[in-house]
């Protein structure tokens, strides 16, 4: 009886996987999984990385030329500016904003800042925002300034990517020099440009089609 239960061990063990083969199933399968951890890290750092990389900005080049001064162009700076732009507080996000600050020897300057949405639908309704927001810019501009005088004009639409828009808009106040903002709004997917410059002036004296120039170079240099 002894030798028939030695048989049928010995016999089972022959049956089943040897050490070897089983450890070499289960290194198999830990490599298989150590990979596909892998895969999932460098995927999520690939997303993550986009998420945080700045749009690309316009250059002081790209601005319309000043008579007697050269751009002088700031580094391009995560976040929002110190102080919102003229006729933009309150709608531009914290979060996926990048912003660059440009100025010259004299009163005229600029700024650029650019927002990486979290999608296209996002993106759209941020733009129509601030689109809104400069639209009514004057109006509301002259109901907190009383004894101001305010004016606008919509200088159209720019065909350039998903779409760009160039306002106009023009501030005084008794006793005080005049000033006049140019504004170019555009979309390229899911990230939107906000460009603002101004000087002291009228809307006649503005440089409109050198900033509309200016609108569609900020637009094709968002996602090069």
């Amino acid at each position: 009886m002894f030798r028939r239960t030695a048989r049928s061990a010995r016999s089972a063990r022959s049956t089943g996987p040897s050490r070897s083969a089983r450890t070499a199933r289960t290194t198999g399968v830990l490599a298989a999984a150590a990979a596909a951890a892998t895969a999932l890290v460098l995927a999520a750092s690939t997303t993550s990385t986009a998420a945080v990389t700045a749009p690309g900005f316009l250059a002081g080049t790209d601005l319309p030329p000043h008579p007697t001064s050269a751009w002088y162009a700031g580094k391009v700076t995560k976040g929002l500016p110190e102080f919102a732009p003229f006729c933009a507080d309150g709608v531009l996000p914290t979060t996926g904003s990048w912003y660059r600050d440009f100025s010259t020897e004299f009163d005229t300057g600029a700024v650029q800042v650019s927002v990486r949405t979290s999608s296209s639908t996002a993106a759209i309704k941020l733009k129509a925002a601030l689109e809104r927001k400069v639209a009514a810019c004057a109006a509301d501009w002259l109901r907190a300034t009383p004894g101001g005088t305010a004016s606008w004009q919509d200088y159209g639409k720019l065909s350039v990517e998903e779409g760009a828009h160039v306002y106009g808009v023009h501030t005084s106040m008794p006793e005080s020099e005049p000033g006049v903002h140019l504004y170019g709004i555009g979309r390229d997917g899911s990230t939107v440009t906000f460009v603002t410059w101004g000087q002291m002036g009228y809307l006649h004296e503005a440089p409109v089609p050198a900033f509309k120039k200016t609108t569609v170079r900020a637009v094709n240099k968002l996602n090069p």
